[in-house]
């Protein structure tokens, strides 16, 4: 059976997702055209070779509608015979997008592919797709789950009473998320990673300065009365502060067979080893990775012992803290570059922004195994198995 390796990985520097954040000047086609230029470049391959380029985005609408991924490719000079198209998984449609390529390539249907991701919530900002007044769950949805689904940040909230995660815990796990990307970025670890552009050179919302005494003075961020009267476990411990922000950026890796890639001279950085994902209860929304992880061990044939780097998407410290109870993995080896908290979470970017970021480490770390595991919205995760090369 073919193989699938990942080439080359990039990412923008990410941004902070308003009007005054320091990639909300650039349109949002441009921002992943950037990294898709800066990965034919970086490789080296002739972009006319590359038989379809899959984009995850979420907010598929205004700058970010009619298939974001399709122009993108053309704004990056690719040949107007490569294909794309954009897929939305949620916080994990560029991880989906990695799994459908790699899927593609081991398969046969591809010999070389692009996954990738783009999201600008300070020009299209999170839920814009989704019109006042209008219901995207229908009246199925409503008859099955008759109290209500719930924000994310509610779910956040549920996940952190049901595993006992206190508010010091989750401002901790933050400030050491900074503390890490910051490290990362003063020892150069980041430069392999990051496309600059326009003179933005580094992540805005890192903030080393952070410290559990600041993030102790911020108000709950969803603190809703109804809530509180229909879930009264809730403690309302989670703040902007334990949490990701919101983001502007792209991402892209470029991915192949080892027989391809030794045809075409291209260095592999990883193998894609193992893919699996999941649903999970759309209440507590964000405890999919938990399933997945062990999903994706199991179609491995790996216990969580063989796994020397673990990515696991920030999207709040709670679904973090609650997935290392349940798998027990150690969090020293879990997000080493720090996470979306710091770095940031643009949404549609953010999967192929976690891969990028763990086949550099791995190499850097003289890592074997890596597993990346992301929560997603609807109660959804993807997980996969990566392997040195």
């Amino acid at each position: 059976m073919r193989d699938a390796v990942i080439v080359e990985a990039v990412r923008t520097p990410i941004g902070k997702g308003k009007p005054t954040g320091s990639l909300a000047h650039i349109h949002p086609v441009e921002l992943l055209a950037h990294t898709l230029r800066t990965l034919v470049a970086r490789s080296g391959v002739d972009p006319a070779l590359i038989d379809d380029v899959i984009g995850g985005t979420v907010d598929q609408v205004g700058e970010q509608a009619m298939n974001t991924t399709r122009y993108a490719a053309l704004s990056a000079g690719f040949p107007e015979t490569v294909p794309a198209t954009t897929v939305d998984r949620q916080c994990g449609s560029s991880q989906q997008a990695v799994h459908f390529a790699a899927q593609g390539v081991i398969s046969g249907a591809y010999d070389l592919v692009v996954a990738c991701g783009v999201e600008s919530m300070s020009r299209v900002p999170m839920w814009s797709n989704v019109p006042p007044g209008k219901d995207p769950f229908g009246p199925g949805v409503a008859e099955r789950y008759p109290e209500g689904l719930v924000p994310q940040g509610i779910s956040a909230e549920l996940i952190a009473a049901k595993w006992s995660i206190t508010r010091e815990q989750m401002d901790s796990f933050a400030v050491a998320s900074h503390r890490k990307a910051a490290a990362a970025w003063d020892a150069g670890l980041f430069d392999a990673e990051v496309a600059p552009l326009d003179d933005i050179t580094r992540d805005e919302c890192v903030r080393p300065s952070s410290t559990p005494e600041i993030l102790a003075g911020l108000k709950p961020a969803y603190h809703d009365p109804a809530f509180s009267e229909r879930f009264p476990q809730i403690e309302w411990n989670v703040t902007a502060g334990n949490a990701s922000p919101v983001n502007d950026g792209a991402s892209a890796v470029l991915i192949t067979s080892s027989e391809t890639a030794a045809r075409l001279g291209l260095c592999p950085l990883a193998r894609l080893h193992s893919f699996a994902v999941t649903g999970s209860d759309p209440i507590l929304m964000l405890t999919g990775v938990i399933p997945a992880t062990e999903k994706v061990l199991r179609r491995a044939n790996l216990s969580l012992d063989d796994i020397d780097l673990f990515e696991v998407n920030e999207a709040f410290s709670s679904v973090v803290l609650a997935w290392q109870q349940e798998t027990g993995a150690d969090l020293a080896k879990v997000n080493v570059h720090g996470g979306a908290i710091a770095i940031g979470h643009p949404l549609g970017a953010s999967g192929t922004r976690l891969t990028t970021t763990l086949v550099h480490a791995m190499r850097e770390r003289g890592a074997r195994y890596a597993l990346q595991t992301m929560c997603e919205a609807g109660g959804l995760a993807n997980a996969m198995v990566i392997e040195s090369v």
